[in-house]
């Protein structure tokens, strides 16, 4: 249990005091952007995806932005647990010469992407238990195109605003939900669409917050540039354009809006199980350096947040879970840096066999308030 730290919301914490942690109970599982990060989250994710999740068989629906849409889809496969094997080894092992062009990036991106999903579109898109919905942000005003000065600008335009409120950012992006063809996260929805399935395109957007939310059935041909448009960093990688079946634009990475994920799961019927890099939730990725801009409220009412504990991360190489930063540590030095995360991912049990041994006895003194 010191590997890992448990927060709950008031309703989740009251459901474990009355019936203990039970994986039936689990119907959302969200997944936050944070690239290298998910490394050091491996062995939490073979525990549920590969043995917690499996003995309760439920629709679960797995709703992720950037490495979290990674991570969800590598667990849509057949064997869960070599999916996420293979993304662990294959995001690992990227190599990238100093500073490099976007281009080659985006290129790496999906031969990566490519290696980890070819002849796996099918079973993502119909696994029986998992509904994927991939979280992307659409360009609007001087974001309505990926092009040099005006791009620059663009986001610099949107920091400020988003500075001034965190509304200010829906004049610069607007959020685009890629969901399950056969089901919609009706938790976004305040109209709780009754079995409905929503128009992929045409359909009057959803408000659940500032964000204009467009809604976008994932299909086979759009499911892969879904899966890079919601990692396309700007200036790293490049926007997607025009993703089939979605209203024409540049689509970015879904953390820029919904970097941990503050969506209002406090209307889903069960519990919210999150597996975090933290133990706190940041709304958005311009929000990272505003200590005051942090997630509260009835949304979290129903969520169980599991992050690795202060105690696990000091006994990690660095002191810390891989991160982008490490790229630029160690651009001269590519073993010393896979030999790192390496570590990171190995280490990772430990969380995996730590949750699995409170879920087994859970103990609510041990939980602390989200």
């Amino acid at each position: 249990m010191d590997a890992i730290t448990i927060r709950a919301g008031p309703r989740a914490l009251a459901a474990i005091r009355e019936s203990g942690l039970r994986a039936a109970d689990v119907a959302v599982v969200p997944g936050a952007a944070g690239g290298p990060k998910a490394l050091g989250l491996h062995g939490l994710d073979v525990a549920l995806f590969g043995e917690w999740f499996p003995k309760a068989p439920r629709v679960r629906h797995l709703i992720g932005a950037s490495i979290g849409a990674w991570r969800f889809a590598a667990a849509c496969r057949p064997d869960p647990v070599q999916g996420l094997r293979e993304l662990a080894r294959l995001y690992a092992g990227q190599r990238f010469p100093p500073r490099p062009a976007a281009t080659l990036v985006t290129r790496k991106v999906r031969e990566m992407l490519a290696e980890l999903f070819d002849g796996h579109d099918a079973d993502i898109l119909g696994d029986p238990g998992y509904r994927l919905h991939i979280l992307v942000v659409r360009g609007r005003g001087l974001l309505a195109r990926d092009a040099g000065i005006r791009r620059t600008f663009g986001f610099g335009a949107a920091a400020v605003a988003n500075l001034a409120g965190r509304r200010h950012l829906r004049h610069f992006l607007e959020r685009t939900v890629f969901h399950d063809a056969r089901e919609w996260p009706s938790f976004l929805d305040e109209a709780a669409i009754s079995g409905d399935l929503l128009p992929a395109s045409g359909a009057a957007p959803i408000r659940f917050d500032a964000f204009r939310t467009h809604a976008v059935a994932l299909e086979r041909d759009n499911l892969r540039e879904a899966l890079v448009a919601s990692a396309a960093i700007p200036m790293v990688i490049e926007g997607v354009p025009d993703i089939p079946h979605a209203p024409s634009g540049i689509y970015w990475d879904g953390g820029l809006i919904d970097y941990h994920l503050h969506l209002p799961y406090s209307r889903a019927e069960g519990l919210v199980l999150y597996p975090h890099f933290t133990d706190r939730i940041v709304p958005g990725w311009m929000d990272k350096a505003l200590p005051w801009r942090r997630a509260r409220g009835e949304w979290l009412d129903n969520v169980l947040l599991v992050s690795p504990s202060r105690e696990y991360l000091a006994k990690l190489p660095l002191g810390k879970l891989p991160d982008r930063s490490d790229f630029r540590r160690f651009e001269s030095d590519y073993d010393a840096r896979l030999a790192c995360w390496r570590t990171a991912i190995a280490e990772s049990a430990r969380l995996g066999d730590a949750f699995l041994a409170f879920a087994e006895r859970p103990d609510p003194s041990r939980i602390l308030p989200l």
